[in-house]
């Protein structure tokens, strides 16, 4: 009974938590009208330039500076400049002379769909639906070449080649000599781009600035289950701290304004991140959050000032990292960046697991086969601890009948009833908590492996046998969400049956609750469960049919 109890506790816990996460999702970051108002950036940095300054792509008419910048905000897109292509191995992107703006970005390895050709994944985009670009450029207390400014170019269209790098430069001038070679480059069989600014000093006074970048997008909301909640959003890294979320909400009503050393900033969405980090981790750099107008978001990092003396010339750089949360990569790019594989609080247990699993992987080289092993290695594993609940549960089922006849004999007296139900437990050696215990204890180890198959994005349009050809996404023919309901309808017949008749009823109906509740849930986390409940059957079957025997054989 207990047992039961606990069930349907963890059965109400999971329900409410994906209602609440599909309202936050719905209504927590809708801002106020006092927050859409909030337009300008108030944010200083330590060090004599204003982050203030940074010039900010606004999705209303209005007139920049330099009168180069025209954006319509019916359509959300950036009008001017002209478009250089770049395609590598691996991205197929646009770059405006406008800044130097990455306005479209494509992920040639990921298509969209296995099933239909509908193209390939376009994480950024110029367009009003899907506003998620990436730009840059230098502040000064003189003329500077900002995320506003036109550049010139050398061509149009650029690739590898057969080369392992390919760079793409940009050129301004000022009228009063301040020369800016702005130039990124690409390299083979990476999802990184180097962007470095050239600063050429030929005016007759000192130049004092310096570079920044940022992420400028829209909130959209990504397609998939409503039942699957991952985050969407800004994160910033620091030595003391280094994965901490921004949401949305939290950009509109507490702009980030802070120094540091050996950090980045990103932002995040299901399987893929755009992320910027510094040039050198020893450098201090400024890392800001702005919120220009209704639903528009920026993170940014801005680099130390520098001061370059006539005739001189310095370079700035940072790196880019824009594609799938690969954790080999992402951790070599700068530290804790594979943090932004978010696998929830329990991601102490959760990086072991993944390891395994890949390690597998590289064995059986399939996913499907991969989680199979590993939830069997997770049987083994507990097999001990397991069998001691089972061992509890079918106690509690072999002194079920005299616990009825007990109740139907006190159900007037409610003290003489708990007073004879622990003379039998006692009797029997029964701790009615024995069966509970060992589940809690393998909690966080399953909700781990539950978070590691939900965020892995190699699992995502990952083969497995048969129909299931994308492990990311739901059964198209139902069949492991059916399977899924059959195992746990075996599970409660070996279970003992609630004592109490609602709770009788409640449980017999949640097996087709469950497989309704699974039919959305990617396939790969449905296999888990199917694979571990037939494994926990097989065992609870053999603990109970020994102890529904023993007393024969004495």
């Amino acid at each position: 009974m207990e047992t039961t109890r606990f069930i349907l506790l963890v059965a109400l816990g999971l329900v409410l938590t994906m209602i609440y996460q599909s309202w936050h999702q719905d209504y927590n970051d809708l801002p106020t009208q006092s927050e859409i108002n909030k337009q300008e950036l108030v944010l200083e940095s330590t060090e004599g330039i204003s982050v203030g300054d940074l010039p900010t792509v606004s999705t209303s008419a209005s007139k920049s500076t330099n009168q180069t910048l025209s954006v319509d905000r019916k359509s959300q897109r950036l009008q001017s400049g002209e478009v250089i292509h770049v395609k590598t191995d691996l991205l197929d992107l646009e770059i405006n002379t406008l800044g130097g703006t990455i306005q479209h970005l494509e992920l040639l390895n990921y298509p969209v769909s296995k099933r239909q050709k509908i193209g390939n994944v376009v994480l950024l985009d110029n367009e009003k639906d899907h506003f998620y670009i990436v730009q840059g450029g230098l502040i000064s207390e003189i003329d500077s070449a900002d995320h506003k400014t036109v550049f010139a170019i050398e061509k149009y269209n650029y690739s590898l080649e057969g080369k392992d790098s390919v760079s793409i430069p940009l050129y301004w001038e000022s009228e009063n000599g301040l020369k800016v070679i702005k130039t990124f480059t690409f390299y083979r069989n990476q999802y990184v781009a180097d962007i470095n600014y050239e600063i050429q000093n030929e005016t007759d006074i000192d130049w004092t600035g310096r570079a920044y970048g940022q992420i400028n997008r829209t909130e959209a909301k990504e397609k998939g289950s409503r039942f699957i909640y991952t985050y969407t959003g800004a994160v910033v890294s620091s030595p003391e701290k280094r994965y901490e979320k921004i949401d949305f909400g939290d950009i509109e009503d507490d702009k980030l304004s802070i120094d540091i050393t050996n950090g980045w900033v990103a932002m995040l969405q299901h399987y893929f991140i755009t992320a910027l980090v510094p040039g050198s981790k020893d450098d201090k750099y400024h890392y800001y959050t702005l919120n220009p107008e209704k639903n528009s978001y920026v993170i940014g990092a801005a680099s130390p000032v520098k001061s370059i003396g006539v005739n001189n010339s310095e370079n700035i750089s940072h790196r880019v990292f824009f594609g799938p949360k690969l954790q080999k990569q992402l951790e070599q790019i700068a530290e804790g960046l594979d943090l932004t594989v978010d696998f929830g609080v329990f991601w102490i247990l959760a990086k072991p697991l993944y390891w395994v699993l890949d390690y597998i992987h590289g064995f059986t080289n399939n996913w499907g086969w991969a989680i199979i092993l590993v939830t069997l290695l997770l049987k083994i594993f507990f097999y001990k601890l397991s069998a001691a609940g089972y061992r509890s549960m079918a106690n509690m089922r072999r002194v079920q009948p005299r616990l009825l006849s007990i109740r139907d004999r006190y159900k007037d007296d409610r003290a003489k009833l708990n007073k004879a139900m622990m003379d039998i437990y006692k009797e029997e050696k029964i701790n009615p908590l024995g069966g509970c215990f060992p589940i809690l204890i393998q909690i966080p180890v399953f909700i781990s492996l539950y978070w590691v198959l939900l965020e892995s994005v190699e699992l995502r349009q990952a083969d497995f046998i048969l129909w299931i050809h994308d492990l990311s996404i739901p059964d198209p023919f139902f069949v492991l969400p059916l399977l899924m309901g059959i195992t746990m309808f075996i599970q409660q017949k070996l279970n003992p049956a609630p004592m109490d008749p609602v709770q009788a009823k409640v449980m017999s109906v949640l097996p087709i609750v469950f497989t309704i509740f699974f039919a959305f849930f990617p396939s790969g986390l449905v296999l888990y469960w199917v694979v571990n409940n037939t494994l926990s059957i097989a065992q609870q079957w053999m603990i109970t049919r020994s102890i529904d025997n023993a007393p024969r054989n004495k």
